[in-house]
């Protein structure tokens, strides 16, 4: 099962159906009750045993009923389970069954380089690699992947991935839900396509390499058109975008506000109430839902804002379809008659996050996210061979800074402890913008304020034309393991949008 055989073709693959459109109106519980329930991953807790294992394996998934999948995924066929891990040194095993090799980067856990699981770190078929994971970070929602360059893309596709919480054991204290499965939901939000025979397809034309693969088919915790049916009452929604390239902006089908208590790095001081939230690929967001009417309702998300051509004029275009675009449905909600252990939102959760334009830099760095131009992007000239390989599309690289990405090349090296204010550009398409190794804080969107939802700790960031962002370098990344800094828009990331940096 070859990084190009794994994924049966490409191209004209056809929807099979899933994706939902409804621009208006509240959910019907009559309309849910012949709908799969939506299941969530098994949860591994080592706050007892201090230890996990996680086995990269090929399986068959009937994501629709009777038509079987060639898949992968951690621990079982497609993806994985979701990874409790307490704050003190956790021993991980990660196998490899498969006959390719495969890495598991622990995306958003502050450890050290030479335990990041990165492109440097390929585990071979047959082995086994055992890092001790250093958990000293405040409690939040991570993942983990495949991160082998030039197949990133079609291994997260294929279900090389699953959920990390970080736990210090006190949500009960901070009035969180925290009830696994119950009040506590993990959902990884993905899209896909299959063919007629429900197999899943990968489209490897123009359009799907230069704006990152989209599918028509929504997909949570790898189920099609399933309900949640959550108590009445307080809800904990822990979102991650798992998508290879989809931008979702999420609301709530009936307008009842999303509280959002932490981003990808952890808590906010209290809720934040928002309409709506943009989680881009990477990205991860708590939010609380009251659900104590027990009304149906829907997470929704309006289109993709870097759907369309690049370019200013595609950039307008996208714009205009984003404000004006239908909704579609992502997961509906069928509220049970069981009532939740919490009936009322937090007033507090934790103390205040430290201004972070109050902060001396020892250094400000500047950085390119660069497509391919040139007279064959419109035409036939990037149509031939090569479209999706290791070395960028047709000979029109993606890159950082003007430069694809080398695995010989060090590309920065920064001083560890020191605090830097990185500053990202972006034309033509929208990036989220991942750094390896650190949380950092956004200082500034487009020269003005940062939006609500980029307020706290991220490691992740869309950068819809610039974004300044402040960073402390507490973890060590020797040469030979450094750390990376990418676009999430996996495609974009195998194509060269990528670049490496040592901490010493």
């Amino acid at each position: 099962m070859k990084r190009r055989t794994l994924l049966l073709g490409g191209g004209a693959a056809l929807a099979a159906g899933g994706l939902l459109w409804s621009n208006s109106g509240q959910v019907a519980l009559s309309e849910l009750a012949s709908r799969p329930r939506l299941s969530y991953p098994p949860l591994i807790d080592t706050s007892q045993t201090g230890r996990f294992s996680l086995q990269a394996q090929r399986g068959n998934t009937s994501f629709y009923k009777g038509r079987p999948a060639t898949t992968l995924g951690f621990n079982q066929p497609y993806l994985g389970p979701v990874v409790k891990l307490k704050q003190a040194e956790v021993s991980a095993s990660v196998h490899n069954s498969l006959d390719m090799d495969v890495s598991c980067h622990w995306h958003g856990l502050l450890v050290p380089g030479d335990v990041d699981g990165g492109p440097h770190q390929p585990i071979s078929p047959g082995k086994t690699w055992q890092p001790a994971l250093p958990i000293t970070q405040q409690p939040c929602t991570a993942w983990y992947h495949t991160h082998i360059h030039g197949e990133t893309a079609t291994g997260v596709y294929a279900g090389l991935a699953g959920g990390l919480i970080v736990a210090d054991g006190e949500d009960d204290a901070r009035g969180l839900p925290s009830d696994y499965g119950k009040d506590d939901l993990f959902l990884v939000l993905q899209d896909k396509q299959f063919h007629d025979d429900g197999t899943l397809a990968y489209d490897q034309s123009m359009p799907s390499l230069m704006h990152g693969f989209s599918g028509e088919t929504i997909l949570v915790n790898g189920q099609i058109g399933a309900v949640a049916q959550p108590p009445k009452g307080i809800v904990r929604l822990r979102l991650l975008n798992g998508c290879n390239a989809r931008i979702f902006t999420l609301h709530m089908q009936s307008g009842r506000e999303m509280h959002l208590i932490a981003t990808d790095g952890g808590f906010l001081p209290k809720p934040t109430a928002l309409d709506e939230i943009r989680l881009a690929p990477g990205e991860r967001a708590d939010v609380l839902v009251d659900f104590g009417d027990a009304g149906a309702d829907a997470l929704v998300s309006r289109a993709d804002m870097n759907a369309g051509m690049g370019g200013m004029m595609g950039r307008f275009q996208r714009f205009g379809n984003f404000l004006a675009g239908s909704s579609f449905e992502v997961l509906p909600f069928a509220p049970t008659g069981e009532k939740a252990r919490i009936a009322q939102l937090p007033e507090r959760i934790g103390p205040d996050l430290p201004d972070a334009n109050d902060v001396e830099v020892s250094q400000v760095r500047q950085f390119s996210l660069d497509m391919p131009m040139g007279p064959g992007m419109m035409g036939g000239g990037m149509m031939g061979g090569g479209m999706m390989g290791r070395r960028g599309m047709g000979g029109f690289a993606m890159a950082i800074n003007q430069r694809s990405y080398d695995m010989q090349r060090i590309d920065l090296q920064v001083e560890r402890g020191a605090v830097e204010k990185w500053q990202i550009f972006a034309d033509m398409l929208a990036h989220p913008f991942h750094i390896h190794g650190v949380s950092f804080r956004v200082v500034s969107e487009n020269g003005g304020a940062v939006s609500a939802q980029n307020y706290g700790w991220k490691d992740t960031v869309l950068v819809n034309q610039s974004v300044e962002l402040i960073a402390k370098f507490d973890q060590p990344a020797p040469p030979d393991l450094p750390f990376m800094y990418h676009c999430h828009i996996l495609e974009h990331e195998d194509n060269g949008m990528m670049g490496q940096f040592v901490v010493v």
